[in-house]
């Protein structure tokens, strides 16, 4: 909720829905590759990929149900990361969920500055 809080703070014409749904996409490697490959040009693995389903209705009135989107996550990959950074599996998948989730909400990583430090600070 406070990811959509901040974006109707950042972005005022974004109507703030009532409540949001997603779906959540548990994979292993092969899966996310061929969808890193179609969607980004990547061929390897990754370990999360978030879908946005984005509406023009989100600026212009305020929705009962917003569908924010996909986020897929490689159990693959995250046990790895988990491996590597000393994290539970359990633990990885959920700052991989926040991750994705930030992404729905339109944070870009990416482009650096705030919005990778807003993004950093969340998934803590």
């Amino acid at each position: 909720r406070q990811a959509l809080l901040n974006k109707a703070a950042l972005q005022p014409q974004y109507k703030l829905p009532r409540s949001a749904s997603m779906s959540v996409v548990l994979c292993d490697d092969p899966h996310i590759r061929a969808l890193n490959l179609q969607h980004r040009d990547k061929d390897c693995p990754t370990d999360v990929l978030s879908f946005e389903m984005e509406d023009e209705l989100d600026y212009k009135v305020h929705l009962p149900m917003k569908l924010l989107g996909d986020v897929v996550i490689s159990l693959d990959t995250a046990k790895r990361q988990a491996k590597d950074r000393g994290y539970s599996l359990l633990d990885e998948v959920r700052v991989l969920l926040v991750h994705g989730v930030l992404h729905l909400c339109g944070y870009d990583h990416e482009k650096g500055g705030a919005e990778l430090e807003v993004m950093a600070a969340q998934e803590q």
